[in-house]
């Protein structure tokens, strides 16, 4: 009973030895598999380093000021007993607004105008009277004055009620009605802003040092995120004589096109003033570029042997960059590539070290200076 034990016992361990002895085998087969596997190059769209020449551009942060804005106020008290605007509406110069009470003006303004008539036909006979000597030169005066007097009364009544008619003092857009029917205006109420947007301002600071650089007339290309995709063109119409005291910089206004209001004023925007020098420069395409926080780079594509394998052909190196300015789809290099080299232009996030490649550009994006996102 005892020897059929310990055969058992001796038989699993044999069993088991066997076992793990092939196990190992096959381990060790597909750890042999792995190192002498050879993954399959992958396919990658190129781009070759290139030297351009580039418009040279300062830039800045701006906001948008309104061509011409005020806030429309009442000048004098009286009860608004007309509206004749709707909020955010297009206006023209004169259009109508608000409608004071005027009843008691119009009452004196035909008062003040008999004056005036009856006046003025005294005048007129004291004319034909004095040649002949009926009366004296000091009733003719009196005569003159009393009439300019009264005229000067119709043109006082006149001008309150004119300024009881609140009318637009230019063409431009309004925006939240500030006003009620009924309500009693003071002097210095608020009744609607009013802006015209079209063309529009954009107001912007360089430091001192590039006043020299820049003039009038030069062109400015204006971006903001409230238009993505969109730039907008406009040109340099006034720099401030005046530097800021403390802060060293320059005010400087440009003027650009604004038809569709879209643009609108207290924006804040994105301003490059494009300078008449040009530099030249190394340039790829900005999706070839990977940032990081240690440094950016790209993969160099080289024809040589990849990682020992017998045999030629492409594989990726990756090598640090300092980037510059962008323009477009491209970027500028400052240091880390040569002119002449080419990097893949895209997927270099899925690359190794070393990796082999095949270059295929049958679908590689096209590239420009200055895109034009398709409408949506």
């Amino acid at each position: 009973m005892k020897k059929a034990f310990l055969f058992s016992i001796v038989g699993l361990i044999v069993l088991v030895a066997v076992l793990g002895g092939v196990k190992g085998l096959q381990i060790k087969r597909m750890i042999a598999q792995g190192e002498a596997y050879v993954p399959p190059p992958a396919p990658v769209t190129t781009a070759a380093v290139q030297s351009a020449s580039w418009p040279t551009e300062l830039t800045a942060v701006g906001s948008l000021e309104a061509f011409q804005g005020v806030m429309v106020t009442a000048e004098i008290s009286g009860k608004v007993v007309k509206i004749d605007f709707e909020p955010g509406s297009a206006v023209k110069a004169g259009d109508l607004l608000v409608q004071q009470d005027t009843s008691s003006e119009t009452a004196q303004l035909r008062s003040a105008q008999a004056s005036m008539q009856l006046a003025r036909l005294n005048l007129e006979r004291a004319k034909e009277l004095l040649p002949s000597n009926v009366i004296a030169q000091s009733s003719y005066d009196t005569a003159d004055a009393q009439y300019k007097q009264a005229a000067a009364q119709v043109d006082a009544i006149q001008a309150a009620i004119d300024k009881k008619t609140i009318r637009a003092p230019f063409a431009g857009r309004l925006g939240i009605r500030q006003v009620n029917l009924g309500q009693i205006l003071n002097e210095g109420d608020l009744i609607v802003s009013l802006q015209a947007m079209d063309p529009i301002f954009v107001n912007f600071q360089l430091p001192q040092q590039e006043l020299a650089k820049i003039r009038q007339g030069f062109k400015i290309k204006l971006t903001t995120d409230a238009l993505p995709g969109k730039v907008v063109m406009g040109a340099v119409t006034a720099i401030n004589p005046q530097v800021d005291s403390a802060t060293r910089n320059i005010r400087i206004q440009a003027t650009v096109t604004n038809k569709d209001e879209q643009l609108r004023p207290g924006m804040f925007v994105n301003v490059a003033v494009s300078l008449p020098e040009k530099r030249s420069v190394l340039a790829i395409p900005a999706t070839a570029v990977l940032y990081a926080p240690y440094s950016d780079s790209v993969f160099i594509v080289e024809k040589k042997k990849a990682d020992g394998s017998a045999g030629g052909g492409s594989v990726v190196r990756q090598q640090f960059i300092r980037t510059g300015d962008k323009r477009g789809d491209y970027i500028a290099i400052a240091s880390g590539l040569e002119e002449g080299q080419t990097v893949v232009s895209t997927g270099s996030f899925k690359l190794r070290n070393g990796q082999s490649v095949v270059v295929d550009n049958a679908l590689s994006p096209e590239f420009k200076l200055t895109p034009k996102p398709e409408e949506g």
